[in-house]
């Protein structure tokens, strides 16, 4: 009895020691992986700007007096010759009417005198008078006609301050807020308000001399329209493009000032509005992209998975460049044909081998 219980005990333990042996093996992890893209990328480079009315015309009265009437409705559209602001005319029409007179009475001086020069014109030829005196009368015609023009001159002047009282719009566009109250005293250097051209708008951008030299040699066939990015992220729907450069570079932050060009149909972009805009300032050819969540950071450097035909994981480090929408840029450590994983990334080791699924990236735009 007693044997037969140590041998039942040797066959219990061996039965044990050979089930401990067989080691288990789990399954191969199911993970997603994309093949590689390799297409030309725009390199974008991006800058701040600020937004400004194509035209801004400061609005300013030509002739001094008091304000009595505001005749448009702030932040509308008005257009050229459209009266803004009216002065007190009444001064200037009594100045009218007083150059009126100074006229009319230089005009019957001159009658006067053209008449005596032709009078004694046949009288001095015959002696009947002096010449002097005919010399007389016709410097005394010129006087009078002298002071017609310089009468006439202050009628057109007085008119013209007459129609100065009427304040116009000098442009097409958005008219501001009005700096100043009815009934307050203005004169040539009062600023009443401000009148936009906003259809097109500009933008400025302050490029360093590399950037503004890049730009200049870029090449002919390649697009370098500005994308305008609004301050809520949202891409605006036109494109731009420059119209001009400074005339020199700022030589205290080694800037020069560009403006870009916007259409803004409705008057939607308004001046002072900050953004970014977008230029595509070089092509790398033949890139290759993975999706960014291709690529993990690890102890400052990049790596991505490689799952080999074979299915085996390989770790691999890349340098990993310019993102573009959604994906990175890989400057090294990829191949064309590799494929990458996209999910289950944090959970692969090297030399693991894994069930895939193949997705296809969409290829950026």
């Amino acid at each position: 009895m007693k044997r037969l219980l140590v041998i039942t005990l040797i066959l219990l333990g061996a039965g044990c020691q050979k089930q401990q042996a067989t080691p288990f093996v789990p399954p191969p992890m199911n993970v997603e992986v994309t093949p590689v893209i390799q297409q030309d990328v725009p390199i974008y480079s991006e800058w701040i700007v600020t937004l400004d009315g194509y035209v801004n015309a400061n609005i300013k009265p030509q002739v001094s007096g008091y304000l009595v009437s505001q005749l448009y409705q702030e932040g509308s559209l008005v257009h050229k010759g459209d009266v803004l602001f009216q002065i007190d005319e009444r001064p200037f029409k009594a100045l009218l009417e007083k150059a009126q007179g100074q006229l009319a009475q230089a005009r019957a001086e001159l009658g006067k005198a053209t008449m005596d020069v032709i009078r004694d014109t046949p009288l001095a030829k015959d002696k009947a008078i002096a010449q002097s005196q005919l010399d007389d009368e016709s410097q005394a015609k010129l006087g009078a006609k002298a002071r017609v023009l310089s009468a006439r001159a202050d009628v057109d002047q007085a008119q013209l301050n007459l129609e100065f009282t009427k304040v116009r719009s000098l442009i097409d566009g958005i008219a501001g807020i009005a700096q100043v109250q009815m009934g307050n005293l203005v004169d040539p250097n009062t600023l009443l308000t401000t009148v936009s051209q906003l259809d097109p708008i500009k933008a400025y951008v302050s490029m360093t001399e590399a950037e503004y030299f890049r730009y200049i040699h870029a090449p002919e066939d390649q697009d370098l329209a500005p994308v305008l990015v609004l301050s809520n992220q949202e891409t605006y729907h036109s494109r731009g493009h420059f119209i001009f450069a400074d005339r020199q570079i700022n030589p205290g932050t080694g800037t020069i000032l560009v403006a870009v060009l916007f259409p803004n149909p409705g008057n939607v972009l308004r001046p002072g509005q900050f953004g970014r805009i977008r230029v595509a300032m070089n092509i790398k050819k033949n890139s290759i992209l993975v999706p960014q969540r291709a690529v993990i950071e690890i102890q400052g450097s990049d790596q991505v998975a490689v799952v080999g035909h074979d299915n085996k994981v390989s770790i691999k480090q890349v340098k990993a460049s310019e993102k573009v929408g959604t994906m990175w840029v890989i400057d090294e450590g990829l191949m064309p044909h590799d494929r990458v994983v996209t999910e289950g990334l944090q959970n692969v080791k090297d030399g693991a081998v894994v069930n895939t699924t193949v997705i296809n990236w969409p290829k950026e735009k």
